[in-house]
């Protein structure tokens, strides 16, 4: 299992010890090298990057880009795309939620990873882009079928006929059996290659384990908020599940929206609504940290050395 950095990034971890990695800085950007490159997802058949990409920002104006999305915003985020294809990392996830009329985003986060990927293929056909997807759980959605109809409508967003992976964004207030049916006749439609959970407490996950296995497919994953200042996968029995069932738990925000960073100090916060839960009390008080990851930083940069750390 491994923990990475990079602006908007969440990542995959499988077992219970970090694995061996090393980072080289590479024109500002760091290429993670590691004994393996990729990670299986569960019991599932889908290799994927040790880091991966969230698209959460990406033509979103309701909680990032200061609710305004723009040229520069746009192109920022095809560069940070492109930069992470050049260094190895593949894996994007993203939802329909994001950046959706729904949520007040500007455009749908699902129809600028598309774009990406069609401009991206003209002059690279043969790049590898796995992605990954999430259903909203709406109130006034039921069944199986929902779910079928929301992934094609993904689909048509992101210009695919499949993605690799396919999952449940949170659980609903209702129906979520026929969600994780849902999910299990997305496989055998051949319209993903796996599926997973978010969100999802360990009763949960535990039921759409058993659920999925009688069918003979593998629950592969569930994707959590999970950082060195947001331990509760550790506490709430998630992570312990994930490690005893073989479900990858993918975490996301593992460096707490910037914080973890060093981008934010007391005197330049994040803004917006980020600005209501890292303040600067919050991150004067996470300063003792962010020092000792810079020293950190620092001497594994002057070793340049493989290193593997425990959780």
């Amino acid at each position: 299992m491994a923990m990475h950095v990079s602006g908007a990034c969440f990542s995959v971890f499988s077992g219970s010890r970090v694995g061996n990695i090393r980072a080289v800085a590479s024109e500002g950007f760091a290429t993670v090298k590691t004994a393996e490159d990729k990670v299986k997802l569960g019991g599932s058949d889908l290799k994927v990057t040790k880091l991966g990409v969230g698209a959460w920002s990406w033509g979103d104006t309701s909680y990032w880009n200061n609710f305004q999305w723009d040229d520069r915003k746009m192109k920022a985020a095809k560069a940070a795309f492109d930069t992470s294809l050049d260094n190895g990392i593949t894996f994007f996830d993203t939802a329909e939620v994001y950046g959706s009329r729904a949520s007040f985003g500007a455009i749908n986060s699902e129809t600028l990873l598309g774009r990406f990927i069609k401009e991206r293929k003209q002059r690279d056909p043969e790049v590898e882009v796995t992605v990954a997807t999430k259903f909203a759980a709406l109130p006034w959605r039921l069944g199986r079928q929902s779910v079928l109809a929301a992934l094609k409508d993904s689909l048509f967003r992101l210009g695919l006929s499949s993605v690799e992976l396919y999952q449940l964004h949170w659980a609903g207030i209702w129906g979520n059996e026929g969600f994780i049916d849902g999910l299990g006749d997305a496989v055998e439609q051949g319209l993903v290659k796996a599926v997973g959970v978010s969100n999802y407490s360990e009763k949960r996950l535990r039921n759409a384990y058993e659920k999925l296995k009688k069918r003979g497919i593998p629950l592969a994953s569930n994707q959590v908020n999970y950082s060195l200042i947001y331990r509760k996968p550790e506490e709430n029995g998630v992570k312990a599940a994930c490690d005893e069932l073989g479900i990858t738990l993918i975490a996301y925000c593992p460096i707490a929206q910037g914080a973890l960073t060093g981008k934010y100090t007391p005197q330049n916060p994040p803004t917006g609504p980020r600005g209501r839960i890292y303040t600067a009390e919050y991150l004067r008080n996470l300063q003792p940290l962010l020092n000792r990851i810079k020293e950190l930083g620092e001497n594994y940069s002057k070793t340049s050395t493989q290193f593997s750390v425990d959780r």
